[in-house]
């Protein structure tokens, strides 16, 4: 598959989801980055916001398996992986696979459950299987989780760990949209009470996985030049030594930063990246991956203040 296949695919999918989800279009260019360079996404906003519904109409576009689980303060592990259950017929144990076993996985307010529930997420967000009693079952290769939370300000959430933030390519702000966005929202969906689905718009499959696996192959061939490493790196290491924060990103961090890069790159038409595609994908790929310090957090920076004085600061190659 050629960067010209990736753009057509790109193109169509982009505006099929646009017709569904209005006012979001700088989280429907961030998803398509993450699908592109198969990472998850954590998707922060209030209630209302359409976050559920970018993420099933991204789902549709790709002919996904889709599965959304409701996280709960009483949901298990066991509901989300499955357990084994034993066959009298057989005389064996036999999976009874939970909604994890899917492509395209909806985690709807993650953090209203407790820890021992999410981190159940975390083998399957690393490796891409789980594993029930000893054995390791693939979830395959299409498998991504889009997650989304209510801000941690409001009442009965559970702050994500940072071992499971670290397994999110992004962290995207859903804001409210503007008001020209709020009105096209409501002259298209404001017909009925229920929540729109992507059928409603004649939502239809633009690309299948192997077409998603054959442009990820593609873009891992995007060139990223010897400076643009050490500037990834170096990016990186200066969120570990900078005033205002308490930790710093983690190595995994850089990885994703130059994979998410390349996707960028791709979407730019580009077979190799530039500074400014590192640049353009710092604040979401790293804000959630860094601790601010105590002090910063009275004189109310926040991480992206940060990161962009980090941008500032790292020479970027010529």
């Amino acid at each position: 598959m050629d960067l010209a296949a990736i753009l057509d695919v790109s193109s169509r999918l982009k505006e099929q989801v646009r017709r569904v989800v209005v006012g979001q279009d700088g989280a429907i260019e961030l998803m398509l980055v993450a699908l592109l360079a198969e990472g998850h996404v954590l998707l922060e906003g209030v209630p209302g916001t359409a976050k559920t519904l970018l993420a099933r109409s991204f789902a549709t576009g790709l002919s996904l398996a889709f599965n959304r689980i409701q996280f709960t303060p009483d949901l298990m592990p066991g509901d989300l992986i499955g357990t084994n259950l034993f066959n009298f017929q057989t005389n064996q144990f036999v999976l009874t696979k939970g909604p994890l076993f899917t492509e395209f996985l909806l985690a709807d307010e993650l953090n209203r459950t407790p820890p021992k529930t999410q981190a159940a997420l975390l083998q399957a967000m690393q490796e891409r299987a789980v594993t029930v009693d000893g054995r390791t079952h693939d979830l395959g290769p299409g498998f991504m989780v889009v997650a989304t939370q209510n801000p941690i300000e409001q009442e009965g959430t559970y702050p994500l760990p940072e071992a499971q933030l670290d397994r999110f390519l992004f962290k995207i702000r859903i804001d409210y949209p503007s008001r020209d966005g709020e009105r096209e929202m409501v002259r298209l969906h404001g017909h009925k009470t229920s929540s729109p689905r992507p059928e409603d718009f004649a939502a239809e499959a633009i690309a299948t996985l192997p077409t998603l696996v054959a442009a990820r192959e593609q873009i891992a061939t995007i060139r990223l030049s010897e400076p643009l490493v050490d500037y990834v790196v170096d990016l990186v290491r200066a969120t570990r030594t900078h005033p205002s924060l308490r930790w710093g990103a983690s190595p995994r961090s850089a990885n994703m930063l130059a994979t998410a890069a390349r996707a960028g790159a791709a979407l730019a038409g580009r077979d190799f990246v530039l500074p400014d595609d590192i640049k353009a994908l710092l604040r979401p790929a790293l804000s959630h991956r860094i601790v601010l310090a105590p002090g910063a957090e009275i004189e109310g920076i926040t991480a992206e203040t940060v990161l962009g004085q980090i941008a500032d600061q790292v020479p970027a190659p010529r």
